[in-house]
This record gives C-alpha cells, sequence and structure tokens, in this order.
C-alpha cells in the first residue's frame, strides 16, 4: 500500500543481513526464505510472500521463523486443533522475574496447562462480571457520558484525542479489574497507562527485538530492556499493593472485583498455601493475568478508536453525508447508543468493521509455536518451532476483500445494504488464542465511536488540508500524533 492510495503503509523491516541465505531444500522447514535480522512488527510478510509463498522461514540470530501469509493459510494453520495453539516466548515480555519466566505465567506468554487452566478462569470470571452483557454494557455507558463531556470541555478547538481515549478505555478495565473506576486526572491511574503504553511501544522496537535473540549478552548493557524491567516493577508493586488490601476485605460470598475473584479462587484450592505453584492460583499468575488484561485491552481499543477517528476526518462523506450520522439519528437519536443498536444499524456496523480490517493495529499477532511435528502445506515444521501468522496479510487479502488498500465500508456489506460477517475478519486472531476480551472490545467500539459521531462534527483544524494515514512501528501500528476538532452536532 502507498499513502496515494489513502492506505496506511507497514513500514520496512530492519534487516541486518547475514553472509548467506538460507539453505533450499525438498523439508517444509527448510523452506526459501530471509537470512535477516527482522525487526517484529514491520516485515513485508506480503511482499516476501510474493517470492516466497505463503510458508516461507525467516531467520532471527540462531533461530528460524516460518511466516505465513494469506487468509487461507493462516486459517488452516490456527484452526487445526492443537498444532498450532502453543505460545512462542517473548524474553522481555514473558517475566520480569525469574519465578514469573520460568512458569510463563499470565495468559498471553504462558503455555500448556498453566496457559489452559488461566484461560478458562479469565472468561468466566469476565463473563460473570458482564463481558457481553447490561451490566458491563452500564459501565461502558457511564464511560461514553464522561468523554462526551471531556470533548465538550475543549470548545471545539484542535485536540489530540489520545489521552481521553486512553483513559475511557482504561476506566472501564480498571474497573473490571479493581471493582471500581478512577478518575481521568488521578495520577496513579495516568501513571499504569503510561507504563503500559511505553512497554508496549519498546516490545515492537529494534533494540528489544535484538535482545529476544541475544538476551545473555545484551542485558550486559544499558538500553530499552532496562526500561521495561522497571516498569513491570512498578505495575507489580501496584498489583501487590492492591491485592493485599483486598486480601484484608475479603469476602468468600462477594466479589466485587477480577482481584477478588482470582483471591477467592486462591483461597478455594489452596487454603492458607497462598502461592502453592502447583494450583496455578499463585500471586505470580494473578501479576502476569493482570498485565495482561492491561497491555492487551486498553491499548489495542483505544489506538482502533483513533484510527476510527483519524479515517472520519479523511472521509467525512462517510461521517456526515447522510451516511454514520444520518443512521445514528434515525435508529438512535437523542438517546443513549447501546450494543443492540448495531443490529438496526449496518452501515455503522460496517464502518467499524472496515475501520478494524484498514488499520489493523496488531498486524504481526503475537508469535506461536508448533505443539507438535506438522506438515503443512506441502511442507514439514517440527515440534517447538516459532510460527508468525501475519494478520495484516489477511486483512488485506485481495482475494477476501474487492479493494483491500482502500477504505471501504462496502466490504462489510451486501449489494441490499444489509451488514455482512467476513470469515477473513481476524482482527481478533483466530482459534485457541483468539482474543479473550473481544466480546468487550466490540462493546467498546461500536458504543464510544457512535456516541462520539451522535455528539460531535469531526474535522481538521484550521489550515490543516490533509490527513496522514502512516503508522507508527511496533507491535502495535498507531497513527502518528494529530490533533482534530470536535464540533457539537446541533
Amino acid at each position: 500500500p502507498t499513502p496515494e492510495c489513502g492506505g496506511p503503509t507497514v513500514p520496512p523491516p530492519h534487516y541486518l543481513y547475514g553472509p548467506h541465505p538460507p539453505p533450499r531444500g525438498t523439508c517444509p522447514y527448510s523452506r526459501p526464505g530471509k537470512f535477516a535480522f527482522a525487526c517484529i512488527g514491520g516485515m513485508e510478510g506480503p511482499d516476501l510472500s510474493k517470492q516466497y509463498g505463503s510458508v516461507f522461514s525467516i531467520q532471527m540470530g540462531m533461530n528460524k521463523m516460518v511466516v505465513l501469509t494469506g487468509y487461507e493459510t493462516v486459517k488452516d494453520a490456527l484452526l487445526t486443533p492443537q498444532h498450532f495453539g502453543s505460545r512462542s516466548q517473548s524474553e522481555i515480555l514473558s517475566g520480569n522475574r525469574l519465578e514469573e519466566r520460568t512458569k510463563l505465567v499470565g495468559l498471553a506468554f504462558s503455555r500448556g496447562e498453566n496457559w489452559k487452566v488461566m484461560r478458562r478462569f479469565t472468561l468466566k470470571t469476565l463473563r460473570e462480571f458482564g463481558m457481553g452483557k447490561s451490566s458491563i454494557e452500564e459501565k461502558i455507558i457511564d464511560e461514553c457520558d464522561y468523554l462526551v463531556h471531556r470533548f465538550q470541555s475543549f470548545n471545539g478547538k484542535p485536540v489530540d484525542n489520545s489521552v481521553p481515549i486512553m483513559s475511557a478505555i482504561a476506566s472501564i478495565i480498571v474497573s473490571v479489574i479493581l471493582g471500581h473506576r478512577m478518575e481521568y486526572d488521578d495520577t496513579t491511574f495516568l501513571k499504569l497507562m503510561s507504563l503500559t503504553v511505553e512497554n508496549i511501544r519498546l516490545a515492537g522496537s529494534l533494540m528489544i527485538s535484538l535482545y529476544n535473540i541475544y538476551p545473555n549478552f545484551l542485558r550486559l548493557f544499558p538500553g530499552s530492556h532496562l526500561t521495561i524491567r522497571k516498569n513491570v516493577k512498578e505495575v507489580n508493586d501496584f498489583i501487590t499493593k492492591t491485592f493485599v488490601e483486598y486480601l484484608k476485605e475479603l469476602d468468600l460470598n462477594d466479589q466485587r472485583s477480577f482481584i477478588d475473584a482470582f483471591l477467592i479462587r486462591q483461597k478455594e484450592v489452596d487454603g492458607k498455601e497462598e502461592n502453592n505453584p502447583k494450583t496455578y492460583f499463585h500471586n505470580a499468575n494473578l501479576m502476569g493475568l493482570i498485565r495482561n488484561i492491561f497491555a492487551g485491552g486498553i491499548d489495542t481499543t483505544a489506538t482502533t478508536l483513533r484510527w476510527g477517528l483519524l479515517l472520519m476526518l479523511k472521509h467525512p462523506d462517510i461521517q456526515d453525508g447522510k451516511k454514520v450520522q444520518d443512521e445514528i439519528s434515525r435508529v438512535i437519536g437523542s438517546t443513549q447508543p447501546r450494543y443492540d443498536h448495531r443490529l438496526q444499524m449496518p452501515y455503522t456496523n460496517a464502518v467499524i468493521h472496515e475501520i478494524q480490517r484498514f488499520a489493523n493495529v496488531v498486524p504481526m499477532n503475537l508469535p506461536h509455536k508448533t505443539t507438535k511435528d506438522v506438515n503443512f502445506k506441502g511442507y514439514f515444521i517440527p515440534k517447538g518451532i516459532t510460527i508468525v501468522p501475519l494478520l495484516y496479510s489477511v486483512l488485506r487479502d485481495k482475494t477476501q476483500f474487492a479493494e483491500p488498500e482502500k477504505f471501504n465500508p462496502n466490504h462489510f456489506l451486501d449489494a441490499s445494504g444489509n451488514f455482512v460477517k467476513k470469515d477473513a475478519f481476524m482482527a481478533f486472531s483466530a482459534g485457541r488464542r483468539v482474543c479473550v476480551g473481544e466480546t468487550l472490545a466490540r462493546m467498546e467500539l461500536f458504543m464510544f465511536f457512535t456516541s462520539l459521531l451522535q455528539n460531535f462534527h469531526f474535522c481538521l483544524p484550521p489550515g490543516i488540508t490533509d490527513v496522514d494515514l502512516t503508522p507508527a512501528v511496533g507491535i502495535l501500528t498507531p497513527p502518528f500524533p494529530y490533533k482534530m476538532c470536535a464540533i457539537p452536532r446541533a
């Protein structure tokens, strides 16, 4: 894609070329590919697939990664039971302490039985706290109201929307984890957001990619890895202080928060042995889960919403022009948007899906790992090999989307204007590792987006005539900072 065609470009990879290309052969694991140190978050997978096919390898230091591109290939891999469902370890993200790194705690980077137990617990607890239900919807409605009032306070002046949007999404996550919301200007709240966002940004950098390849060597030197470790320690200290306080008032019959639910489960399986690792409900797992929920539940949704508003600036004919705002006025009027309204709003629903497809804020997916020797697409891939399914290549697959490089809501509409689900819509990944917070994220995106467009017309600041759709580089691909004007609608 190029800026001229209106699509965000995937920045080129950071390559430090080695002395020779990888060996070619009939064994699929020696599939032709690049010999390079590739920076996660900046690989040109779709371009490389034109040369090497939909399954190819990339050499990262001493490790070889198998990259999968295109809808059919990624679908077959992620939806194959057991084969590609494990998680490749990231040295920098898997834990801050030896205990965490050896146990692979939490959810995002754990595997095996620990992952199964933590995933079941997380899904069950999120459902109990209202994910997909009216109880969590009421929290989102309240937060929509706070965000609208914050935008009203700008009085139509140019503003960077990143902090208020991030604060609104983070407040929902905090209310689930802690059982109560925090004010946008709360210093602890702002600090937690800052630490989380900085770690995600640094984790996608070239230096951290190199650190993950050579941790034993690079940990001897100063660098971004020390900043990440420091940030994780600060988050862990906050979590520890919080659950120690919650333990003092813990009521086995009254679960107020995600932390309460974990501590109660810990009591049930451990009795007084609160850190017995055999139970999986030890404190290191609690810290890992909360870090994962923070990182996975805040920045991704907030970044998508920021892309949504930026794309409305780029395409004012879609924002107003008797389209999104017209549909909001006809279906919702001046009442509060609710998630069920999407069923009566095919165009707005299509626009939100197209925002997610086009922006594709997690282009690389987190690396997977094979759980057994696999014969896949005519190639042999041994057990324990890192697999990178390129979600970007799925969401830009020309066999699935008519104009993949253009922002076009018609990708999700039929000839009669009805919303159409697409199997190739893998914004939340697919298979065993599909995002546990998908339902919550869908609710947030629809309700925040419609609430903002119900109340405001978004336009460029005076003197600005064009919109830059170039994304930043990293694990996530946010838009570069921009300003906009939120003009109250009559």
